[in-house]
Formats: C-alpha cells, sequence, structure tokens
C-alpha cells in the first residue's frame, strides 16, 4: 500500500482466513528496494508510521470522525445544512485532488474497482448529506450511537467464541443506553440517522475493499505493483463531490463572500472527510473487516464526549452507562490472532 512519502505494505485481506485475522500477524513490512517508488527511499517518517498499531489509527479516526462535525453544527447557523455537506466534501476533494491526483489511477483499474470506487463516491456523498441532516434535527451522541446499530451485524460475522459474543451483546446495550429513541418528537431526524447508519455499513464494507486491493502491473513501474487504497479513496471523494454538487453547491454560494465561512467549511471536510477516512485506511488494512466494525462502537462514547465539550451537550446518566458499557465491550473483544 503506497501512502505519498509513505511507503509501506499490508497484507491484503482478500480470504476467508484473512478474514477471521490471519492476515494480520506480522503487521506492516516495508517494502523490498524492487518495490520501492523510482529513485526515492522508504522515509524514517514512513517507518514509524509502518511501525504504529493499527489501533492507533482508529483511535484518531474515533476522535475526527465527530469532531468535523461537530464544528459544522456551529456552521449550520449561517449556511444550509447540505451546503454545508457540500463544503465538507468538496473541500476534501480537492485536497485529495492536490496530494494523490487519484485520476492517475483509471488507466491502472479494472471494470470492477472502478465499479466500487463509483459506489463509494455515492455513498460517501450520501452519506455525509444524510448525517448532517440528522445531526440538525438530533443529538451528536443519538446519531453517532444508530450509526453503530447497523455495523454491529458486520462484527458479528466474524464472531465466533463466547468472549466475542458478550463483547457484542455489551456493546449493542451501551448503544441502546445512548440511543433513547423518541422518535414521535422527530420522526424525520430518526429517519435521515437511519439512512446514514445503513450507508455507513457501506462505507466499511467499500472501504474494506479497497484497502485491500491490488493491481497487475501493466507499465512496467515497480512503484505501481500494489494498488493504494488511500489513491482509491481520494477518487471516490472526486466522484462524491461531483454526485453531492447539484444538491448543495446553492446552499454553500454564500460562503464564498464569507471567507472565514470558507475557511471553517475547509476545516470541517479536513477533520471529517480527510483525516479520519486516511486514518481508516490504514486500519483497514491491517484489521479484519469484524474486528474493525466491532471497534467503531467506540463512535457513539466519542460523539458524547465531543458534543459535551464542542456543542454543550450534556450527557444523562443513562449516556453515561452506554459509554460504559461500549467501552468495555470494545476492551472485551479478543482476535483471533490474540494469545
Amino acid at each position: 500500500m503506497y501512502v505519498r512519502g509513505i511507503a509501506c505494505e499490508h497484507s491484503p485481506v482478500t480470504s476467508p482466513d484473512a478474514e477471521r485475522g490471519a492476515a494480520v500477524h506480522g503487521g506492516p513490512r516495508i517494502l523490498a528496494a524492487r518495490d520501492r517508488p523510482r529513485g526515492g527511499r522508504v522515509s524514517v517518517t514512513g517507518r514509524r508510521i509502518a511501525a504504529l498499531p493499527p489501533t492507533s489509527f482508529f483511535v484518531i479516526s474515533a476522535i475526527f470522525h465527530y469532531l468535523g462535525p461537530s464544528f459544522a453544527v456551529l456552521l449550520f447557523a449561517h449556511l444550509s445544512v447540505l451546503g454545508v455537506a457540500w463544503l465538507r466534501i468538496a473541500s476534501a476533494a480537492v485536497v485529495f485532488a492536490v496530494w494523490r491526483r487519484p485520476w492517475q489511477l483509471l488507466q491502472r483499474l479494472t471494470r470492477r474497482q472502478r465499479w466500487v470506487l463509483l459506489a463509494l463516491g455515492v455513498v460517501l456523498a450520501a452519506m455525509n448529506s444524510l448525517f448532517y441532516l440528522a445531526i440538525d434535527r438530533l443529538p451528536l451522541s443519538t446519531v453517532g450511537a444508530i450509526e453503530f446499530l447497523g455495523i454491529v451485524i458486520l462484527a458479528a460475522v466474524g464472531t465466533r467464541t463466547r468472549r466475542n459474543v458478550l463483547a457484542l451483546a455489551l456493546a449493542v446495550g451501551g448503544v441502546a443506553a445512548l440511543t433513547n429513541i423518541r422518535i414521535v418528537n422527530e420522526p424525520l431526524g430518526f429517519a435521515f440517522a437511519f439512512a446514514n447508519c445503513a450507508l455507513f455499513m457501506l462505507y466499511v464494507i467499500l472501504g474494506h475493499k479497497i484497502a485491500n486491493s491490488e493491481i497487475t502491473n501493466t507499465h512496467d513501474d515497480a512503484a505501481s505493483t500494489t494498488l493504494s487504497g488511500i489513491d482509491q479513496l481520494g477518487a471516490a471523494m472526486l466522484i462524491a463531490a461531483l454526485v453531492a454538487t447539484p444538491f448543495g453547491i446553492g446552499g454553500a454560494l454564500p460562503a464564498f463572500v464569507h471567507p472565514s465561512w470558507l475557511l471553517w467549511g475547509i476545516a470541517v471536510g479536513l477533520c471529517s472527510s480527510v483525516i479520519p477516512y486516511v486514518a481508516d485506511q490504514l486500519a483497514m488494512a491491517r484489521l479484519p473487516r469484524a474486528t474493525f466494525a466491532l471497534m467503531l462502537a467506540l463512535l457513539p462514547a466519542t460523539a458524547t464526549v465531543i458534543g459535551l465539550v464542542v456543542l454543550g451537550q450534556v450527557p444523562t446518566l443513562q449516556d453515561l452507562l452506554g459509554i460504559a458499557l461500549v467501552i468495555v465491550g470494545v476492551a472485551l473483544h479478543q482476535n483471533r490472532d490474540q494469545p
């Protein structure tokens, strides 16, 4: 897997054994000289990042996953919800375009890989827009809890031990406590939240596909041996920007005459769709899908904390109980490759 400035290889999770965690034995390894970018060496920074445990990337993702949206909620006072969503997606697309130049992938992709990127782009556009429509009507912690409920199915797919069954039960119980559903009060908000939940599950599935995909070298370029999931993510974000433009650009236009709003929107894009998604790719490349999905149970707890600090949304005792159950469930979960 190539990260610009970083040359590291992750074992692709493509087999049943890999899905159960066998592919993550030994972690990342620095590419051999023949696989390194021409004229370059693996940087010290690259070696250090490659040596980090995959859970560290997930922690970064968990923090920024809701930090950016909490800033977006504050921006709703000046721009429409879909306008803020468009700024998030478009600014992230620009960052990926400058950083990764993802259009260079097109000639090296198979037809199936192009369809995966197209699907991921559409999912990103719809998921981000629905998420913002939901947090405009519901507390961030509630939306975060609902967002997790769908992917518990993904975690259950890889669960085979009593310990992991108990971990899932605790995590689901924590999410249920955090959700505290009151559909009668805000039915549309919950409709948006559950739709976002379904799309978030698709994001995890498609994200794993691009994080662990390879491509046959067709141009005798040693640097092209492994197809970078982050490059594919950048391409998908460009597609997402095109999909979201008809629905969101009108609401974002006022930001172009208010530089502070525009900079705010760009910061939301960096915090919401660049940092966490890149961290997700680095984690997905080294964690089985079931393990990654269960770790996402931390997101409702993260949403509750950030909602308190940034938005002043004070959690109840029931919320705190839910957070505790989620954390215990995640801590209890065990990979198959663990002793």
